[in-house]
């Protein structure tokens, strides 16, 4: 009950690195596309390159399985089950898109509507990915 099943977090992490890489190409590709396009253009920033899009999909596989990890570790305290799993996507989608979300917002000035609506589509991508992640691990 103790000992975390290392080989399930990868298993199960790298099944919520997909979930979060499909999530984050539908927002930034497809529903953020234009903006993101203008944004690049008002700042003078190049479009993302290659090497890019290859560190951010390796980081959001390794993601997936740090979510899966604190899962796991949390997991004898809260319980094995989807709450437990909610409970971990909550302190990544923290850390990650409301703490940094906020930097990027005032430091740019990006907009209220987009704030909102990106930070409640990584709440949920973040929820599903966890859940997914941990529906695989078994200890």
């Amino acid at each position: 009950m103790n000992k975390i099943n290392y080989g399930r977090v990868i298993l199960g992490g790298l099944v919520a690195g997909v979930v979060l890489n499909i999530g984050e190409f539908l927002l930034n590709a497809v529903v953020l596309a234009e903006q993101m396009k203008a944004f690049n253009v008002e700042h003078n920033f190049k479009e993302p390159g290659t090497s890019f899009m290859v560190m951010a999909v390796v980081l959001t596989f390794v993601l997936g399985i740090v979510m899966v990890w604190l899962y796991a570790s949390i997991r004898p305290r809260f319980g094995a089950g989807v709450k437990t799993a909610i409970i971990a996507s909550l302190f990544a989608w923290f850390c990650l898109y409301f703490y940094m979300g906020m930097f990027f917002a005032v430091l740019f000035g990006i907009s209220t509507a987009t704030c909102i609506l990106t930070m409640v589509w990584g709440l949920v991508e973040y929820a599903v990915a966890s859940i997914a992640g941990a529906w695989l691990y078994k200890e």
